[in-house]
């Protein structure tokens, strides 16, 4: 009898089609671990074949540095997932981070791919002292230091995830990437060397290499939300504190977004409206992700413009020769050129948050 494969090989609507008609609820979670793996490839290998016989979704990198995983487990093996963590001494005790609000159509398949790093932040870790990073404040600390006056606090993650959801008063650097992010704070306060930083991000994986960048530059007092919005915000759920966070929380899956405030801090890049609900085009061409509310979903079939619209609609064989006419678009939220989408929609968006 042969083997399992271990790479997915059903096309996509498929497997789209047959998550909708699953009988059964999934729960979406998330972890990651710095920690040396000797042969990547092997691990990357053994942790496939034990998930997707679990029946687990997901994305999922793997280095020579460590694990970062974004996954969704039907529920009723979540235990059989937890039991199976521990049978890898590299992944044994692994603090898991739930998701917020979860339909349970976060994936769609399993994806395990070896990287060079788990998260592509572009350092050259043989420059700095990896290993001494900032202090880690539990979410209480944090929400009591996030108000405090002369704290600086950072949102380490890119500008289209904090356009719809940030710590109050946060600094939010208009970066496209990680990499380009760090560079940007270390410049952004230079000045600022010895005042109390506070960083945070999705789950806290970021600000492992943020911190340590910023106190190999000299920051004095660098500190990082552990367990990152996730975790924040399921202590907020559960004390009844007044978040400060405001919006949602993106999240790099099928949802785009958990919500943790009712608060929207961001406008429709078509209409200027208030929305915060990401989408990507419908034109598999152009594929752009941008804010759009639902009344320009509804005008623009889905599409960031008339241009996609119509390559959207056109039968598939056309569609496939015309793709390279748009592929420019993909560069246009990247360049920061929204005025340039709203405009080609008949409109001018909104101002960021």
């Amino acid at each position: 009898m042969a083997e399992k494969p271990l790479h997915n090989r059903v096309d996509k609507r498929l497997l789209k089609q047959r998550l909708m008609q699953e009988n059964f609820r999934r729960r979406t979670l998330s972890f990651y671990r710095y920690v040396i793996l000797e042969d990547p490839q092997a691990f990357r290998d053994a942790l496939y074949a034990s998930w997707d016989a679990l029946g687990c979704f997901g994305r999922v990198y793997v280095a020579r540095e460590g694990i970062n995983a974004q996954m969704s487990v039907p529920e009723h093996n979540a235990q059989r997932l937890l039991d199976e963590l521990e049978r890898f001494p590299e992944l044994r005790q692994m603090p898991i981070k739930w998701a917020i609000e979860d339909d349970g159509k976060s994936f769609y398949k399993l994806t395990l791919k070896v990287r060079p790093k788990i998260v592509a932040d572009g350092l050259d870790d043989g420059t700095f002292d990896v290993t001494n990073v900032g202090r880690h404040l539990s979410a209480e600390e944090f929400h009591e230091q996030v108000a405090q006056p002369g704290t600086i606090v950072v949102d380490m993650r890119n500008h289209y995830e904090s356009e719809v959801g940030h710590f109050q008063n946060a600094i939010c650097p208009d970066a496209d990437t990680f990499r380009d992010e760090i560079e940007l704070v270390v410049d952004l306060l230079r000045d600022n060397k010895e005042q109390k930083v506070l960083l945070y991000c999705t789950g806290g994986i970021r600000c492992e290499k943020a911190s340590a960048y910023l106190k190999h530059h000299g920051f004095q007092d660098v500190n990082q939300l552990h367990g990152g919005i996730i975790e924040y915000a399921q202590r907020v759920k559960a004390h009844g504190w007044e978040s400060r966070f405001v919006g949602k929380n993106f999240v790099f899956d099928e949802r785009l977004g958990e919500r943790i405030t009712d608060e929207v801090v961001s406008h429709c890049h078509q209409c200027g409206k208030p929305s915060d609900l990401h989408t990507n085009c419908r034109n598999e061409a152009c594929h752009l992700l941008f804010i759009q509310c639902p009344e320009c979903a509804s005008q623009h079939g889905g599409c960031c413009s008339p241009e996609c619209r119509r390559l959207a609609e056109l039968p598939e064989d056309e569609r496939r020769a015309l793709r390279q006419e748009i592929a420019h678009r993909k560069d246009l939220y990247k360049s920061r050129l929204r005025p340039r989408l709203a405009f080609s929609a008949g409109t001018q968006a909104g101002p960021r948050q």
